[in-house]
Parts: C-alpha cells; sequence; structure tokens
C-alpha cells in the first residue's frame, strides 16, 4: 500500500510544466544523452543517442512535440548483436558505441554507427566497425549489425537520394580515403541488398578549417541541392556546426560563408552552456526546421556531471552571398545559396525558447521510481557492458530486484554486478531500499555514484571482521580507492535506507535503520568527485561484490526513488 501511494506521488510530480504554455527549456533530454540524430515520420519524432560501453545501447527516444520524450526502446539490447564483430563485452571506457544517425525510408528504419574498440594488445590500433540495423518499428526488435566492410572512420549517415540511390558517409584522415581516423569527409554508394559499398569512393569535404575533428556527417537535400553538415573543432569548448553546399552529391562541397551556423566557442566561460555541437537538423511537416545538438551545462566547476546532453534549436533558412560568377566580360553577380540559420533570434542555444507547437506544454520528468514489481526491468536501467553473468533477478511477487554476489568488481574493462540509470540533474535526492543480511566475509552491497570503471562513489554495508559496517569508498580516475568513512552498524534489524542528497555542488550521505522515520548524517563530500569530464555522463545505481567467486549471500532492494530538481541558470 505504501508503495503505491508513494508511486502515485512520483507520478503526479510527473504532470508539473517546466513553463507552461510558451516555452520550453533545454536540454529537452538530460543526463548523458550525446551526439543526438533526429528523424520525422509523420507526426512522430525519434531521437537516437551515443551510448558508448553501456549496455543496453543506442538508447531511442519518441516524441510528438519536440520537447516532451519517452524512452522507447533500444537498438542493441540482446546478447547476439554485442558479443562478435560489435564487441561490447570488454570493450574499454569511452569506447563503444559512438554517434549514431536515424533514417526512416519506405517503411524501415536504419541506424547507422560506429563501434569503437581497442584491442588489450596496446601496440594494435583501435578498430572502427561501422555497421548498421533495421527495424519496422523503433522500439525494436532490431536486427543483428550489417557490419559494413572497407568503411573507415566514426561517426557515419546514410542517405537515401531522389533517384535511388543510397550513400554511406564517413570519415576518414585527411588525405587517405581509406584510413580510420576523422578529418575528411568521404561518400560512397551504399548496396542495401548486399550491405557492402560500392563503386568510387569520393573525399567530399575537409570542413570549414581544413581537417581540425571535422566528424558526425549528415547529409540533406532541399531544393535538389546537398547540404552536408559536420562537427568540428574537437568536442570541447570549440566543439562547432560546419555547413558546406553542392549540387552533386559527390561535390566538390563549398563552405558556408557564415561558418559555425552553431557554436558556443565565442561566449563567456560562464554561459550556461558550452561545447555545443555535433547536430541533426528535421523538418517538421509544415515545412519549419529544428536543430538537435549536444552541449554541456555549466553547473559544476564549468562542466556538468550529466556529460553531453540533448538540446533543440529552431532553424530558418535564409540566402546569403557565397561568391560571385561572370555573367559576361567584366558582369559580375552574387552567387547566392540558402543556408540554415539556427536560433535566429540569437544565434546561440538558448536556456528557455518557445515552443515549437502552440498549445503543448514541457512536462517536467526528472523523477524515477522503481518498485520491481513489474516482471520486466524498466527501460531506464543499463549496465556497463553487456552482463556475462546474470547476477540480478527480478522477483515481482515479492517486489524485489535480487542482485547475486560474487567476486566481480569495479575493474577496467570487466562486468560487474552494478546496474544504474542516468543522473539528470545537478541537485537530487537519490534513496534505496535494500535488506542484506551476508554471512560470508567481505560481502557488501549498496548504492553507487558512478561515472566510469576507475571513478566512482560506492556507499555499502559490508560484512567484515565479522561485523556489519556502513562504507563510503571513492575511486579518482586511475588512482587507488579511498575509504572516506567507515563505521560499525548498531540495532541492524536486516534492512537499510541508503540517502544521497546533492545540493550547492556538495553530496549529503545518510542512512536509515527504522524505514525511513529517521535519518543517520554520514558523511558530505564534494559533488566533483565523481566529475563527468565532459564526456560520459554519471549514474545512480544499485551495486553487490563478494571476496569470493561463490557465494549463497545476496541483497534484496525493495525499492529506488530519485528525484531531480532544476537549477534556474
Amino acid at each position: 500500500m505504501k508503495k503505491s501511494i508513494l508511486l502515485l506521488f512520483f507520478l503526479l510530480l510527473l504532470q508539473f510544466p517546466l513553463i507552461a504554455q510558451e516555452s520550453f527549456t533545454n536540454p529537452i533530454l538530460r543526463g548523458a544523452h550525446p551526439d543526438p540524430s533526429i528523424c520525422r515520420v509523420g507526426d512522430d519524432f525519434y531521437i537516437v543517442n551515443s551510448s558508448f560501453e553501456y549496455f543496453p545501447a543506442l538508447p531511442i527516444h519518441h516524441s510528438t512535440d519536440l520537447v516532451n520524450w519517452e524512452l522507447v526502446g533500444y537498438g542493441l539490447d540482446r546478447e547476439s548483436q554485442v558479443v562478435s564483430s560489435v564487441n561490447l563485452v570488454d570493450v574499454q571506457q569511452q569506447g563503444g558505441i559512438h554517434a549514431p544517425s536515424i533514417r526512416f525510408h519506405k517503411g524501415v528504419f536504419y541506424i547507422v554507427v560506429t563501434n569503437v574498440y581497442s584491442p588489450k594488445d596496446p601496440t594494435k590500433e583501435a578498430e572502427m566497425v561501422n555497421f548498421i540495423i533495421t527495424a519496422e518499428n523503433p522500439a525494436g526488435p532490431w536486427s543483428d549489425p550489417h557490419v559494413i566492410a572497407n568503411a573507415p572512420g566514426i561517426d557515419p549517415d546514410i542517405f537515401f537520394d531522389d533517384d535511388g540511390s543510397v550513400w554511406f558517409v564517413g570519415t576518414h584522415d585527411v588525405g587517405d580515403p581509406n584510413k580510420n581516423g576523422i578529418g575528411e569527409i568521404w561518400v560512397q554508394e551504399l548496396d542495401l541488398n548486399r550491405w557492402e559499398l560500392k563503386g568510387e569512393r569520393f573525399s567530399v569535404w575537409a570542413g570549414a578549417c581544413g581537417g581540425c575533428c571535422v566528424e558526425g556527417p549528415h547529409i540533406y537535400k532541399r531544393d535538389g541541392m546537398y547540404y552536408l553538415m559536420v562537427a568540428e573543432g574537437g568536442t570541447s569548448r570549440n566543439h562547432a556546426v560546419m555547413m558546406a553546399i553542392s549540387d552533386n552529391i559527390r561535390g566538390p562541397y563549398q563552405s558556408n560563408p557564415k561558418n559555425p551556423i552553431l557554436t558556443s566557442r565565442h561566449l563567456s566561460n560562464n554561459n550556461w552552456v558550452h561545447s555545443t555541437g555535433h547536430a541533426d537538423l528535421v523538418e517538421l511537416q509544415d515545412g519549419r526546421w529544428y536543430m538537435v545538438a549536444l552541449g554541456i551545462r555549466n553547473d559544476l566547476m564549468g562542466t556538468s556531471n550529466m556529460g553531453r546532453e540533448s538540446h533543440l534549436i529552431p532553424v530558418n533558412w535564409e540566402t546569403a552571398v557565397s561568391g560571385w560568377e561572370e555573367v559576361e566580360d567584366g558582369v559580375w553577380q552574387p552567387i547566392e545559396y540558402y543556408w540554415p540559420v539556427c536560433a535566429p533570434e540569437t544565434g546561440k542555444v538558448e536556456r528557455s525558447t518557445p515552443l515549437p507547437f502552440a498549445g503543448s506544454s514541457q512536462i517536467y520528468n526528472d523523477v524515477f521510481y522503481d518498485d520491481f514489481e513489474s516482471e520486466k526491468l524498466e527501460l531506464a536501467w543499463n549496465f556497463r557492458r553487456f552482463p556475462t553473468n546474470s547476477f540480478f533477478r527480478l522477483i515481482p511477487s515479492e517486489s524485489k530486484l535480487r542482485l547475486r554476489l560474487n567476486s566481480a568488481k569495479f575493474a577496467l574493462r570487466e562486468s560487474y554486478n552494478l546496474m544504474g540509470f542516468r543522473q539528470k540533474e545537478s541537485d537530487f535526492s537519490y534513496e534505496v531500499k535494500m535488506s542484506f543480511n551476508p554471512i560470508d566475509e567481505f560481502s557488501e552491497a549498496g548504492i553507487s555514484v558512478f561515472q566510469q570503471d576507475d571513478n566512482y562513489l560506492n556507499f555499502t554495508l559490508v560484512l567484515e571482521e565479522k561485523q556489519l559496517k556502513i562504507v563510503l569508498n571513492y575511486q579518482e580516475s586511475s588512482k587507488e580507492v579511498c575509504v572516506l568513512m567507515k563505521i560499525v552498524v548498531k540495532d541492524y534489524s536486516g534492512e537499510i535506507i541508503f540517502k544521497i542528497t546533492s545540493k550547492n555542488d556538495r553530496y549529503q550521505y545518510a542512512y536509515s535503520l527504522d524505514n525511513g522515520q529517521s535519518f543517520q548524517e554520514f558523511y558530505t563530500s564534494e559533488a566533483s568527485l565523481v566529475l563527468c569530464k565532459g564526456y560520459i555522463g554519471t549514474n545512480l545505481g544499485v551495486y553487490a561484490t563478494s571476496a569470493l567467486d561463490t557465494t549463497d549471500d545476496f541483497a534484496d532492494f525493495d525499492w529506488v526513488k530519485y528525484k531531480g530538481t532544476t537549477r534556474k541558470n
């Protein structure tokens, strides 16, 4: 009964609009949703994002108004997709699934994407496997990967031309169209029956600045002209979106004289968002255009624990002089092309922007509650890599999530007994109720705030020297694990509620042994201990481990409760 009341309370919170009837607030996808790619099918919009080493991979969101998005599935969500040619089993951190592109053509959805895998042998180069998956329903199931051989580089795109031809768009090192790298864009026809490239490969553009980290290409066609849009300048504060145009998909492409069409590199370091770039465009049914692009909120020490998130920007098309041509001897006339103009009023990603569709409103949805009453795991949960060991089990009859213990621990390129969901706001509260009665020495279970294999906070209960202890462990990237606080538990009845509250750039840790009637303060730390460096965002989750390879010990979780609070920039 208490669970039902609590769930109803949180569902009601979902109905509170951020800004009613007039504006929406960026970002539209909060918490580690970088490299957005978007497509429209009728009145429906779909976004897919990078997911790196996390599984399930390629989260897919659906919307009908561009501002309220629902997670409907993943492009990679089963073992057959991620254990062979696409390896998410022992992939390195910050490797894995990079920069997808989603498109719809003749009743079929296509996602083309790269898996970046570094062999364990450090003398060998990283493998960039470009592949395509397809589905008739974006919620899945999606096909097993169709690997595209001899397709170097990362961040591919797929383009369906009016004449029925299909083109693969990729990247390579400048001057070598057959070598992996980023710096120049190439196109080549793609045979969808054989899933292979055919014909000649064309190097078409090295970006507006001549090859500095040119990546993330997308091709569009408007009024018979081909528009090539790329990300450039690296993924940090010099990130930018550039555009070029051609009357032939094979090139040559002419750079927009007003490049970049979107960036924050010229803004103050105090601006609310930075590193904006890596974008995709979508045309609405009424002919209007919008852009989705990544950006990093300036919440914490000039960055954000949520990493790169997806933002929405209005786009107009306007003419600009792009050159001159001699129409007769001594008589010249300007060459004008239509170019996209992002955020026409200000030229930058704004925190608050008029709603795309009048009469709608953006719903504040930074609440996650799971009482494990379902027979299936909620879509928001994810794992670091494919969980080769089935360490978790849902027990819906008892409304519990059970983690079985083994010796798997936080370690580079490993899969361990950890599952979590994306942190979506810098200020939040996170509570978890756990039942844990270990028998074996050094059995441990609790909650985790994690960003990488070697950057995390674990707030757990451990059996040590025949005493139950509450411990807070911390590991900073590439350093030894540090014990921040440890105490012996008294009056423990078999259940504990862990609580972390983030406010004013500090984490407050507390616990309750009386089912939440009272909480004991445990420790306070800087929120920057687990600081996203701007690449992959932070997750909140549950964790269990043991000193033994096999043990009968387990931890049961009754519920998980998260509530974020939006900062007013």
